[in-house]
């Protein structure tokens, strides 16, 4: 039994919306670092203390109860008063938070000594207002004018920024004290007198203006609309929203814990990642990358966590498919790396994105978002079979189809590359998109133009799936040549990026399309879209399960063999679970059950070690052995969308699920291994219908049975295939 690791640095996060708190284990948060109270992009918060008669109290415990609400307990030292002295551990200080538009903050302590005590409870806050982009990089330059004002009469702590035409405003206001608020030398003071087995009460709101208005709510504890009337739960609507997801997702039942937590976990990180429009149903969201630092709207992100959800619930890629179509990018514009028909890689609001110092606005500095939006296009009508939404999309499709065509095929010689415009853009644009990740077996650095295997296979796929969207709009001459495409397209995958030597495909083709012979786990994806000739999958397969690659907690981003092999960094080694899961796929297309299942093993052993199995962004490629454990990148985003997703991918491609409701069907091919005894999906839901489907094992062979609860389905045993 794996025993707990808590890895990573030690905080508590918190997150509702784009509304999120990051403190140190004890609720504090120093300024010397990436702690903070953010929202659009902004820290509001920097740095927060709490302290008795000036001293600092002592941690017991703390923790994360769900994904926004969070709960410390404290103790104090030895405090000496003018009275008399406080003995160490007389004290009980409990901070109750929760996120909502902003954060609500119960503070409660209990004198659990035999006599009176009385000392001050003092709170000190400073916001630098920094933008988040500053604060990861630690690198923070001053600007504009920073005001805070004290109203006695309010209880309100009241700071504000302006910096020519952007504000940002911060209220801590404190309600139902035990004791009146004061304010002095910075910090808030309230004067604790406490009988033996007293009690002392406050609630502290922070609320949080992007615009220079606050909220209109009234914030009082017994009625108010932006925090719950009991610190300690979500506010109502909510609530309401949080559980509407959990009520209508997909539930799993197994006897195999692990894959049972992981899932309930990823559920749970899912909803935590919603992020709410009021351009869109209550009931239609599109994920945040990652919290804390890509709470925002993320082109490839969103589109693979949203395909990803099709197996708990389409809601995700009905708000992607809507919300990126109305960024998709109209005119070239170097700064941005925009062309006419692009999807976007990352939208920002903060301060730098206002002024145009960053080309975040949105950015498009990526190559696979355009690619990625039309299979989910795709997916997302054979989930559903709503013909609607290829009417509706149809001309965003052919857009990016003209991207493809003009934009993303830079020399016009059949492949797509990429290389950025912008003196501030990303110079690698596939997934693995930080600076050092695209290497020569060397070690150096490719140089641009760069064609990624993966973004052929990508492109592949997308026409693949457009030849079968434009069928159903009736314009088959269309999809006639999105199948010729798809063809010689993968006829010069086979010519250009196959390497006998390797028995391998090329990580990519440089800027003289020479192929980059490292050995990475990006050939796997090109598994999942279908483009790798059967008669060379099973070497590929062999390949990405072979011991430099397979750590035994999943495939590495690099081969160990590689002199770039850094298993704790964030491309170079490391191992991602959405990229496992996009592998599983593909070893579930072409026939390959046992690496499928080994995958999926792999991923929900690793994430036993983590608490609450919840799967961190990115976390090292180190071997599998006794005595080891996995250890989390320092800075991974938790919850990470993508990361929760890849289970889902795990559990579609052990069952090999395949839905086509636009034909009334669901495809399944269950083959469980021994460590998966039985699984059970309820709510399945594909196109009107919603279904129970039941796997097992018996004489080590496995069996199915599907019972149609509600609508009309055909399910059939099919197994993948490559197009």
């Amino acid at each position: 039994m794996p025993f707990l690791v808590n890895v990573g640095p030690p905080v508590l996060t918190i997150n509702q919306g784009n509304t999120f708190m990051v403190t140190q284990e004890d609720g504090q948060m120093i300024s010397e670092g990436e702690f903070g109270v953010f929202a659009d992009d902004t820290r509001f918060v920097s740095y927060y203390g709490i302290f008795a008669n000036g001293q600092p109290w002592t941690r017991l415990n703390s923790s994360t109860t769900s994904y926004s609400t969070a709960r410390v307990y404290l103790t104090n030292p030895k405090i000496e008063t003018e009275d008399s002295t406080i003995p160490q551990g007389t004290l009980e200080l409990v901070l109750s938070r929760v996120a909502g538009d902003g954060i609500h903050e119960d503070i409660d302590i209990t004198n659990h000594g035999l006599t009176p005590i009385k000392f001050n409870l003092e709170i000190a806050l400073r916001s630098d207002f920094a933008d988040i982009f500053e604060v990861k990089s630690h690198h923070y330059i001053r600007r504009g004018h920073i005001n805070t004002s004290w109203s006695e009469e309010n209880g309100e702590l009241n700071t504000t920024y302006i910096n020519r035409n952007f504000q940002r405003r911060f209220l801590y206001r404190v309600r139902n004290a035990s004791s009146p608020a004061r304010f002095a030398n910075g910090r808030i003071t309230f004067l604790v007198e406490l009988a033996a087995r007293e009690s002392w009460h406050t609630c502290c709101y922070y609320i949080l203006s992007s615009d220079g208005a606050y909220p209109q709510a009234d914030t009082d504890r017994s009625n108010t609309s932006m925090f719950p009337t009991e610190c300690y739960e979500m506010a109502p609507e909510a609530e309401a929203l949080h559980q509407q997801w959990f009520d209508n997702a997909t539930q799993v039942t197994t006897a195999q814990e692990e894959v049972y937590r992981l899932y309930q976990q990823s559920v749970e990180d899912m909803g935590a990642l919603r992020l709410y429009d009021l351009t869109l149903p209550s009931d239609t969201w599109v994920p945040a990358a990652g919290v804390p630092w890509f709470v925002t709207i993320f082109g490839r992100d969103s589109l693979i966590a949203s395909l990803q959800c099709m197996l708990v619930r389409p809601n995700f890629a009905l708000g992607t498919l809507k919300k990126l179509a109305q960024y998709q990018a109209t005119e070239i514009d170097d700064w941005r790396d925009a062309q006419p028909g692009k999807m976007p890689h990352e939208l920002r609001t903060g301060e730098l994105a206002h002024f145009n110092r960053i080309p975040h606005t949105p950015y498009y500095g990526t190559a696979d978002a355009t690619p990625l939006y039309l299979i989910l296009l795709h997916e997302t009508w054979k989930w559903t079979g709503d013909i609607g939404l290829l009417h509706e999309y149809r001309d965003v499709a052919l857009r990016c189809l003209d991207w493809i065509d003009r934009y993303g095929d830079l020399d016009g010689d059949g492949l797509q590359e990429f290389k950025t415009s912008s003196p501030q853009g990303i110079y690698n644009q596939g997934w693995k998109d930080s600076g050092d990740a695209i290497v020569y077996p060397d070690g150096s650095q490719v140089k641009a133009p760069i064609a990624l295997c993966e973004l052929q296979g990508y492109v592949f796929d997308a026409w693949m799936r457009m030849a079968e969207v434009f069928i159903a709009l009736g314009e088959p001459e269309r999809a006639i040549e999105f199948r010729q495409k798809a063809k010689t397209l993968q006829s010069q995958f086979e010519e250009q990026f196959w390497c006998e030597e390797l028995g391998f495909y090329a990580y990519a083709l440089d800027g003289d399309k020479q192929p980059v012979k490292s050995i990475v786990s990006n050939p796997g994806h090109c598994l999942w879209s279908g483009i790798v000739s059967p008669e060379r999958a099973v070497q590929v397969i062999d390949r990405l399960m072979a011991t430099d690659l397979w750590s035994g907690w999943g495939i590495r981003t690099l081969s160990a063999d590689h002199l770039s092999f850094n298993p704790h960094s964030y491309h170079l080694g490391s191992i991602w679970a959405h990229d496992n899961g996009i592998i599983a796929l593909g070893c579930k297309r072409y026939g390959s059950d046992i690496a499928t299942a080994k995958i999926a093993r792999g991923i929900s052993e690793a994430a036993s070690y983590f608490e609450n199995y919840r799967l961190p962004e990115v976390y090292a490629g180190i071997t599998q052995q006794k005595g080891a454990f996995p250890v989390q990148y320092a800075q991974a985003n938790v919850p990470q969308a993508w990361a929760a997703g890849s289970i889902f991918h795990l559990i579609q491609a052990m069952l090999g699920l395949q839905a086509d409701a636009p034909n009334g069907r669901l495809y399944v091919d269950p083959q469980l291994p021994k460590w998966l005894p039985d699984i059970t999906l309820r709510q399945l839901t594909v196109g009107n219908a919603v279904i129970e489907l039941r796997c097992w094992r018996e004489d080590d062979r496995t069996h199915w049975h599907a019972d149609v609860k509600t609508g009309e389905l055909e399910i059939v045993q099919k197994s993948w295939q490559p197009w």
